[in-house]
């Protein structure tokens, strides 16, 4: 019985078909010219039958393979238009990446993730959600997204929540205020001043709240707001301070607002959160480590 032929060996038919020589097909394949040789000799051996007539120092197609040479070049563009679609994959032609993102994170930590991947994948459509927590389990489990980003992990056993980069909370305070001086700003003397907040029955808001639980004191609110950018806007307004994860302020400039480091620890940790059981794209995965990347470059907590 006959091997079946390799796609090497289609190769090597269609070279010699075209170039009509072995130095020609050589070239072509950029191999020798004596490999090329030997591996003629080996398909005729594995069809059976003689591929070529060699007249004259060239190579014609033989009467009895016509057939072959026919399917041959069929198989040639069904890899072309393989090697095709792959390389449109790889530019992100056809493909729509859908992701989410807390609020906090998406201002400047999730538009610098698009920067960056619309620079490798220049034609991939991208559509990105802006979520409360409450709105996650719904936004992976009936798939309209891949993942998304939040400032802590999901209690649904549906998800898997993936440790992103472990971030600093700071605090914020107008230009001009008496705070703006000091190099650090203790949770002491943030609690005498008109806070800003987050509900801490809030996940986010639990975060906030917890420096101030660590030292027995209870958070009291002048104002709340329900989300990140509420918060700064606020402050900016000269409505009072905060306390605020350091992502929500990753810019190096923002006019109005004054951010200084908390003097007691604190930590934040994003999160990346996906359908437990769900293969993702690699558009999703390459995004993933990319907002993985933003963040510890964003972050001034010490790793570990």
């Amino acid at each position: 019985m006959t091997k079946p032929l390799t796609l090497r060996q289609i190769e090597v038919i269609r070279a010699v078909m075209v170039a009509g020589t072995i130095q020609g097909a050589a070239k072509l394949m950029g191999v020798s010219a004596p490999g090329v040789s030997r591996l003629l000799k080996y398909t005729e051996d594995t069809v059976g039958i003689r591929l070529f007539e060699r007249k004259g120092g060239v190579f014609l197609p033989a009467s009895e393979a016509r057939m072959i040479f026919a399917v041959v070049e069929q198989v040639h563009r069904e890899v072309g238009n393989l090697n095709e679609a792959v390389a449109l994959l790889r530019r992100g032609d056809g493909s729509v990446l859908s992701f989410a993102s807390a609020p906090s994170i998406a201002q400047f930590i999730a538009a610098r993730v698009i920067r960056s991947l619309r620079q490798t994948f220049p034609h991939l459509g991208i559509d990105l959600n802006v979520l409360k927590i409450e709105e996650t389990a719904d936004y992976l489990l009936l798939e309209r997204g891949e993942f998304v980003v939040m400032s802590s992990p999901s209690t649904n056993p549906a998800l898997v929540s993936r440790p992103l980069a472990k971030g600093r909370l700071v605090v914020i305070v107008p230009e001009g205020h008496a705070l703006a001086a000091r190099e650090a700003i203790s949770i002491h003397e943030l609690a005498r001043e008109a806070v800003i907040g987050v509900d801490p029955e809030d996940p986010y808001g639990a975060v906030l709240a917890q420096p101030f639980i660590d030292v027995g004191l209870t958070p009291h609110f002048s104002m709340r707001g329900r989300f990140a950018q509420t918060v700064v806007s606020l402050v900016r307004h000269g409505l009072g301070v905060a306390l605020i994860d350091e992502f929500s302020v990753a810019e190096v400039y923002m006019p109005g607002l004054v951010q200084r480091p908390l003097r007691e620890p604190s930590t934040i940790v994003p999160y990346a959160l996906m359908k437990r059981g769900r293969v993702l794209s690699s558009f999703a995965e390459d995004a993933i480590e990319r907002f993985r990347a933003e963040l510890v470059g964003a972050s001034g907590a010490p790793a570990g």
